[in-house]
C-alpha cells in the first residue's frame, strides 16, 4: 500500500504538478487500488473527490464539475462511463486509466507508476491536519449529489473514535463490503486498517448470500453494514452456517428497529453498534451498549448546556422554532425534535466544514441558537430522546408529513409494515390530494410475485397504527430503486403520486 501510493504521488507530481489543495476525482469500484490512489494524492496535499461508481451521464458529469478537478483517475471497468461524457468534460481535465487498453489522450496510470521508485515523494509544501483530504458525495436521494468536505482532522477523529469506542484490537479483522466512496466503508472501514493496523477484508460488492460465508472464511470478528443490507441478510434462506462465524460486533448505520432483534437472534451477534451522523456535519453519536433501536446516548448526569449536541423544536418543514427570548427551544424527553450540533471553530470534533458549495453549507447552519453569536449545524433529521437519554431516529425532514392535523413519521410507518411484508422493500411518503389539507400516506411496496396479503396488512396496520398514520394508497411494484449506499429512494414515487395515468403497476 505504501509503495503503490508513493508511486501514484510521483506520477501526479510529474504529470500534473499536483500540489496542496488540488483536486483529483477517483472513480473506481471497491478495490485496493482505490485506497492507494487517494492515499498517494493525499501525500502531496491533494484532495480526492470520491465518485460513486454507479453514476452515469448527467450525475457523473455533475460530480466531476462540482469538484473543479485537475484530473480523474478511473478503472478499466468504468472507461465506457467516462467515454459517454468525455465530450462534455473540460479539455484540460487529464484522464488516468488504471489497467486495460487506454483510448487516445488517456494516460496509462499503471504504466506510468512502473517508471517511478516506490519511495516517499519529495514534498516541499507544509501540509496541515486541517487540510482537506477527501470530498465525499451525498447519496443523491433528493437530487444531485453534493460534495461534502472531509479534512485530515475529521478523518483521524472519526476513525480513532470509532475504533476506541468499540474496543477494537489489532487481533480483530473487519469485514467491509460497503462502497469505498462513502464514509462508512471508505473512512471507517479502511481507516481502521490505515491508522490502527486492524486488518480489513474488502469485498468488491455486497452480497447477501456470501456475507456470512465470507466472515467465516476470512475469520472476521467485526462486520460493517449500512441501510437496507440487514434486511437483505434476513431475506436469505436460513442456513446451518448462519451462526458459525466469529463476528462479535456489527457496526454501521440505518438498521431498522423492527429487524434489530431478529439480526441478533438469528445470526447470534453479541454486539450491535449503530452509528448516527452526517459526513458534512459536526455531530456524530453511537450506540455502545446494545440498546435496541438507539442511535446514541446523551448522559443525563452531564449538564445540558455542556452537550455539544441537542434536540430542538422544529415545524413540519424543518424550520427551528424559537421562544419569546428569540432562542431555540430544547425538547423534553420523548418529544421529537431536530438534531443539531453546536459549532466550535478550532475544535476538530465540533467544527463545521459543510460542502464544497458554500451556499449549500449555509443552508444547514443556523445562528443565535441558545445565546447571541453561537451557531449550529442543522442535520435535517428528527430524533427523540427518552427519559434516560437514549436517542432514537424518527424521520428525515421532508419525509414527515401532516394528515388530519397530526404529524406522521414515515420511518415509523415503514417499521410497522415490516412484520407483514416479510422482508419486502417498502417506502412511505405523503401525497397531496386536491382540495384537501395536509398530505395523505402512500406506501410503495416491492412485491414482484404479487404474493402480499393485503387483508392481513390492513388488519395489522389497524392494530399497530392510529388511523391518521395508516397509508391511504398502496402501490405494488416489481422493485424499489436503491442508492449505492443502500438507501431506498422515494422522491420520484412521491412526485408521481397516485395518478393511474402515470402509474402502470397495481394501485390501491
Amino acid at each position: 500500500m505504501a509503495a503503490k501510493s508513493n508511486q501514484v504521488s510521483r506520477v501526479m507530481q510529474e504529470q500534473l504538478g499536483l500540489k496542496r489543495g488540488d483536486v483529483v476525482c477517483v472513480f473506481m469500484p471497491n478495490c485496493a487500488e482505490f485506497v492507494w490512489t487517494w492515499l498517494g494524492i493525499a501525500k502531496l496535499g491533494g484532495v480526492s473527490a470520491l465518485i460513486n461508481s454507479n453514476l452515469r451521464y448527467k450525475p457523473l458529469l455533475h460530480c466531476i464539475q462540482v469538484a473543479k478537478a485537475k484530473a480523474i483517475v478511473y478503472s478499466e471497468q468504468l472507461s465506457d462511463a467516462l467515454e459517454e461524457i468525455r465530450s462534455q468534460i473540460p479539455e484540460d481535465l487529464k484522464l488516468f486509466q488504471l489497467y486495460g487498453q487506454c483510448k487516445p489522450g488517456v494516460i496509462d496510470l499503471a504504466a506510468e507508476m512502473e517508471k517511478h521508485p516506490p519511495e516517499y515523494p519529495i514534498v516541499t509544501e507544509a501540509l496541515h491536519y486541517k487540510d482537506t483530504l477527501l470530498y465525499i458525495y451525498t447519496s443523491g436521494t433528493t437530487g444531485m449529489p453534493k460534495a461534502a468536505v472531509l479534512p485530515n482532522s475529521k478523518y483521524l477523529l472519526v476513525v480513532v473514535a470509532t475504533v476506541h469506542m468499540l474496543g477494537l484490537k489489532s487481533s480483530d479483522r473487519m469485514y467491509n463490503s460497503l462502497p469505498l466512496y462513502h464514509t462508512a466503508g471508505g473512512v471507517v472501514g479502511t481507516g481502521a486498517a490505515l491508522i490502527d493496523g486492524i486488518p480489513s477484508v474488502l469485498r468488491a460488492k455486497f452480497s447477501a448470500s456470501n456475507y456470512w460465508t465470507d466472515c467465516i472464511k476470512y475469520e472476521c470478528t467485526v462486520a460493517q453494514y449500512i441501510g437496507e443490507m440487514c434486511r437483505y441478510l434476513l431475506a436469505q434462506p436460513p442456513r446451518a452456517t448462519d451462526a458459525q462465524h466469529r463476528v462479535r460486533i456489527m457496526v454501521g448505520n440505518g438498521m431498522r428497529p423492527a429487524i434489530w432483534q431478529q439480526i441478533v437472534d438469528r445470526f447470534k451477534v453479541p454486539q450491535i453498534n449503530e452509528i448516527y451522523g452526517a459526513t458534512e456535519g459536526n455531530a456524530n453519536i453511537i450506540n455502545v451498549d446494545n440498546t435496541v433501536g438507539a442511535v446514541g446516548f446523551l448522559p443525563k448526569l452531564v449538564p445540558t448546556r455542556l452537550h455539544p449536541i441537542a434536540l430542538v423544536r422544529a415545524d413540519e418543514q424543518g424550520a427551528l422554532l424559537r421562544g419569546p427570548d428569540g432562542y431555540c427551544i430544547r425538547c423534553q424527553p420523548n418529544e421529537p425534535g431536530m438534531f443539531i450540533g453546536l459549532i466550535a471553530q478550532g475544535n476538530a470534533s465540533r467544527e463545521y466544514y459543510g460542502y464544497v458549495d458554500k451556499s449549500d453549507s449555509n443552508k444547514k447552519r443556523v445562528c443565535d441558537v441558545f445565546r447571541k453569536g453561537d451557531a449550529a449545524f442543522v442535520s435535517g433529521d428528527i430524533l427523540v430522546a427518552d427519559e434516560l437519554g437514549y436517542l432514537f431516529f424518527r424521520d428525515r425532514t421532508g419525509d414527515t408529513y401532516k394528515w388530519k392535523g397530526e404529524n406522521v413519521a414515515t420511518a415509523e410507518v415503514e417499521d410497522a409494515m415490516d412484520p407483514v411484508l416479510g422482508r419486502k422493500a417498502c417506502v412511505v411518503y405523503g401525497v397531496s390530494i386536491p382540495q384537501t389539507e395536509g398530505r395523505a400516506g402512500m406506501a410503495a411496496i416491492a412485491d414482484p410475485t404479487r404474493s402480499l396479503d393485503l387483508r392481513r396488512l390492513a388488519l395489522d396496520l389497524d392494530d399497530s397504527l392510529p388511523s391518521y398514520a395508516r397509508p391511504l394508497f398502496l402501490r405494488i411494484m416489481n422493485d424499489i430503486e436503491i442508492t449505492g449506499t443502500f438507501k431506498l429512494k422515494k422522491l420520484h414515487y412521491q412526485k408521481e403520486g397516485f395518478d393511474p395515468d402515470v402509474i402502470k403497476e397495481p394501485l390501491y
